[in-house]
């Protein structure tokens, strides 16, 4: 994964096996940063590493 690529919603529901509604509620409370073009949502995959690792953090 390239820090700079740029996920789908579908490829993060994929990558963290939620819903859609979880992933858009995870953008919308601005806890997964994500960029808007056009009428796309895009997720970095550099925002996906960081949210996993806040989460591994807390579960510790």
């Amino acid at each position: 994964m390239h820090d700079d690529e740029l996920l789908t919603v579908a490829e993060v529901m994929a990558r963290l096996r939620l819903g859609r509604s979880t992933v858009y509620d995870l953008i919308r409370t601005r806890r997964l940063p994500s960029v808007t073009i056009g009428r796309c949502r895009r997720i970095p995959a550099s925002a996906l590493s960081a949210f996993i690792a806040e989460q591994m953090e807390r579960a510790a």
